[in-house]
């Protein structure tokens, strides 16, 4: 009897455990479907807003893009002001250092030009002024009278071409008249 108690007991437990794993099984299968259809029903929806989702995205992303662009143009003339005024400026600094250059540059070749010797414009000018006084002076010992100063020309600077001379074979062409 002790075996028939022990084997109804272990028919009694199998079938609990064959009902529980049923139930689980159940449950588990119940479980699956519902997020199955949860799974179909935000498709669904998503195929039915989506189309409506997308468009109101796009005209967020438009709105968006236009004060983007405001903002950028704002900015982007600000940017161009500041960039005129700094070449404005670089600009003055570059022809003022410029000039200091060419005046150190000339100051240089003047204390050279000193150095070597070579006479300077005023120098040059009073030299003009002492040949005048002299060839004045010259002229009223002379008695010749005193003429304009007599300056020169490109024309008289040229150099002059030479005379020909006539030879003997230039004499002997020249038919005798």
């Amino acid at each position: 009897m002790a075996k028939l108690k022990k084997t109804a007991r272990k028919k009694t437990a199998d079938a609990a455990a064959q009902a529980q794993a049923e139930r689980l099984s159940k449950s588990l299968s119940e479980s699956a479907q519902q997020i199955w259809l949860a799974g179909v029903g935000a498709f669904g929806r998503a195929q039915a807003e989506g189309t409506r989702l997308f468009e109101s995205l796009v005209k967020e992303g438009l709105n968006l893009e236009q004060t983007a662009r405001k903002v950028a143009g704002n900015r982007a003339d600000v940017v161009r002001d500041a960039v005129e005024s700094r070449v404005g400026s670089a600009r003055e600094r570059a022809a003022d250092t410029w000039d200091r250059l060419e005046k150190v540059f000339e100051d240089r070749v003047q204390r050279a030009l000193v150095k070597l010797g070579v006479p300077g414009r005023d120098d040059l000018a009073d030299l003009v002024e002492r040949v005048d006084a002299l060839t004045a002076e010259l002229r009223r010992v002379r008695g010749t009278p005193a003429g304009p100063r007599r300056t020169t020309t490109a024309a008289s600077k040229a150099p002059k071409a030479p005379r020909k001379r006539a030879t003997k074979k230039a004499a002997k062409k020249q038919p005798v008249v």
